[in-house]
């Protein structure tokens, strides 16, 4: 019998498991993992028992692919704390797809942006709920909004615009915030755009028939990646397609019951770290 004792105590029998799930773990996995509620706590820095976990994985060849709702802007930082200098991300629930990459300016190149008018979504928010607060997502700058948000909740910088201003350009995500704004789901969604829900007063809205799983699938086929060498783990409504996706998903133990119905097997939550508890069964 093997054991494996890794820096963060847990020690892992290899021969307990299944000949067969050992035997594709040795293969290169697209390893797709959500930000906020599942590598850290919002806000927060990323454990670094979790930062361990994650270096292990990507010594065993895998491809760690941080898929998340966030901007490009949120997603870099944390990646920088991973040691994650090259490979893929997906920000913006899939609008835009780059590559990480040491001597590109800024440290990316974008790979895949999808955008969306923005004009008549703003309208159409305003004209039901005049005080919604709204963000619209600048690649690798921040957010146009026509209201501050509090630092904590979006990153980057923010400019405030009037009306015209949030839709002057298509964008890849926009934010829509207020009480009663879920009542605008279903009218945007036959607006024609992907409209997620993000919080109790929260809607994240992106080009149409788009989510993390769409450009996971992209990159999953650049890779080489077989299907079946797919792992993805996640906590949100926003990561349901994902999940759905993958060949093996793991939900997080705080996630909402209709996310763990969509996965084969749900972890500890945050506190328990039970991101690491999926990771350690690929090394």
């Amino acid at each position: 019998m093997t054991a494996l004792t890794v820096p963060w105590g847990y020690v892992m029998i290899l021969d307990d498991q299944p000949v067969s799930m050992r035997v594709r773990n040795d293969a290169p996995h697209l390893v797709a993992l959500d930000i906020d509620g599942t590598l850290l706590v919002t806000g927060q820095r990323v454990p670094e028992p979790t930062v361990l976990a994650v270096q292990l994985v990507r010594g065993r060849k895998h491809h760690v692919v941080l898929a998340s709702g966030r901007s490009l802007t949120g997603i870099l930082p944390v990646a920088k704390e991973l040691g994650i200098t090259d490979g893929w991300v997906v920000a913006s629930n899939g609008a835009v797809t780059a590559r990480l990459c040491v001597t590109c300016a800024n440290g990316y190149m974008l790979e895949d942006v999808l955008t969306f008018d923005v004009g008549p979504v703003a309208q159409m928010a305003l004209s039901r709920f005049p005080d919604v607060q709204i963000g619209v997502e600048e690649i690798g700058i921040g957010y146009r909004v026509n209201r501050l948000f509090e630092p904590h909740e979006v990153n980057g910088e923010q400019r405030v615009v009037d009306t015209d201003g949030l839709g002057a350009l298509p964008a890849s995500r926009a934010i829509l915030r207020g009480p009663d704004v879920l009542d605008l789901l279903e009218p945007l969604r036959r607006h024609g755009v992907t409209a997620t829900q993000a919080g109790s007063d929260w809607i994240d809205v992106t080009p149409r028939h788009l989510s993390k799983a769409t450009s996971l699938e992209n990159i999953r086929s650049a890779l080489g990646v077989p299907r079946h060498n797919t792992f993805a783990v996640g906590d949100g409504l926003n990561d349901i397609e994902m999940l759905s996706w993958a060949a093996r998903a793991v939900a997080m133990g705080h996630a909402p019951d209709e996310v763990k119905a969509i996965a084969n097997e749900t972890v500890g939550d945050i506190s328990q770290h039970g991101v690491i508890q999926a990771l350690k069964t690929l090394i």
